[in-house]
């Protein structure tokens, strides 16, 4: 556990970490390329460890990989390893094995894989048998997570035909699709995008490619949003204007946070976490809609969120793709559960900090380890913006 006292500074400059959605698609595409690649900037966590040690191991043809609750892991590597050959399975922690992944594995399947599940239909772990892909049409729900897409995606070129990819239904969390796209067209693969609905790929092969990456957008969005609770001033080194990841959209809300706002999450569903907190210190009620995605991370978010906010005083209502919260008159000082949850941990540091206008509280924070999943040197980074001269 680790408890933060209440703070009015928040300031200095931050080189936030690689962003994990782009070093894992990169790390993957990599090792399927053609040439060796190198990278700068890339995340050091985790989720990529996970990455990186499966793809170590998949020298050896027959391999059990365990992937801990690293979702991009799990869904692009069950595409990936279709197009080889082998034997694998692939688990990882109980709460990866909640995690649904049916909608990939029926597709994968239509496309001629041999997948089972070992022990929950629908969810990992999961046996391949890898014998290659099919080309040709199939088809992919869009509204459970935007990573089923990414995986069909950059397996496509290694499929035998050319593959028509048609999305059924409104596609979520588009920005981490489009990201995907980017990263393909830099390994020398062009995706054809039909306005997110249908997209083809002709068969191809990788390029090995040297590329800087770019900070994490998610990882930032705590520093700005401590620098708008505190009227700070923090510098966020490592995020480019023309930045790939969705989650920079969280600028154009902070804005407004503090008056309380109704916001549309669809395209930025990890950052939108950070406005939950922001929501304490608005002066009106909050409203986040398009987040049911939410619930099939790395706990059901929406029902975490929920539960820690009442406990520093919040007043909140939920629905499946929604969360209300109507700002508590004074923060309370609370002990957070973060199920293991790396973003409930970072989110609920910022309630430590006073505003202008309402101070924070003492809070504790249980299990703040979880953080190493994408940003290990959090709560040091935190704790010096929030010491007077640090």
């Amino acid at each position: 556990m680790i408890t933060l006292r209440p703070s009015s500074h928040f300031s200095g400059t931050v080189q936030v970490p690689g962003s994990k959605s782009i070093s894992n698609r990169v790390l993957l595409m990599a090792y399927l390329a053609e040439g060796e690649s190198e990278f700068s900037g890339i995340l050091e966590s985790d989720d990529t460890r996970y990455m990186r040690e499966a793809l170590e191991n998949l020298k050896n043809k027959k391999n059990d990989l365990f992937l801990g609750n690293a979702g991009t892991a799990m869904r692009s590597l069950t595409a990936a390893l279709c197009v080889g050959d082998g034997e694998y399975i692939l688990r990882g922690e109980p709460r990866m094995h909640e995690r649904p992944i049916k909608d990939l594995v029926d597709a994968l399947r239509y496309l001629g894989a041999n997948i089972e599940y070992l022990q929950n239909e629908g969810c990992p772990p999961l046996k391949i048998k890898a014998n290659g892909l099919n080309g040709g049409v199939v088809h992919i729900k869009g509204n459970i997570s935007s990573q089923f897409l990414t995986a069909l995606l950059i397996a496509a070129p290694y499929c035998k035909e050319p593959l028509e990819i048609i999305v059924d239904g409104e596609l979520i969390s588009k920005p981490y699709v489009y990201m995907t796209i980017r990263l393909m067209e830099k390994f020398g693969i062009k995706a054809e995008n039909e306005d997110y609905k249908r997209f083809k790929i002709e068969n191809g092969v990788y390029k090995g490619q040297k590329l800087h990456i770019e900070g994490d957008a998610s990882s930032a969005s705590y520093f700005w949003a401590g620098a708008a609770i505190t009227k700070g001033n923090v510098i966020v080194k490592g995020i480019e204007k023309d930045s790939l990841q969705g989650d920079v959209m969280f600028l154009d809300v902070l804005k407004n946070c503090f008056d309380g706002i109704n916001v549309d999450a669809t395209l930025f569903p990890d950052a939108a976490m950070t406005i939950c907190p922001l929501a304490c210190y608005a002066k009106g009620k909050t409203k986040i809609i398009g987040i049911a995605s939410w619930k099939v991370k790395e706990t059901d978010r929406i029902s975490a969120m929920a539960n820690e906010l009442r406990k520093v005083g919040a007043y909140v209502t939920t629905g499946d793709d929604f969360i209300e919260i109507t700002p508590p008159e004074t923060i309370k000082s609370a002990t957070i559960e973060t199920y293991n949850d790396h973003r409930m941990a970072m989110c609920f540091s910022l309630l430590s900090l006073n505003a202008p206008h309402k101070p924070g509280a003492e809070i504790s924070i249980l299990n703040p380890a979880c953080v190493n999943k994408t940003f290990p040197e959090y709560f040091s980074i935190f704790g010096n913006l929030a010491t007077p001269n640090a």
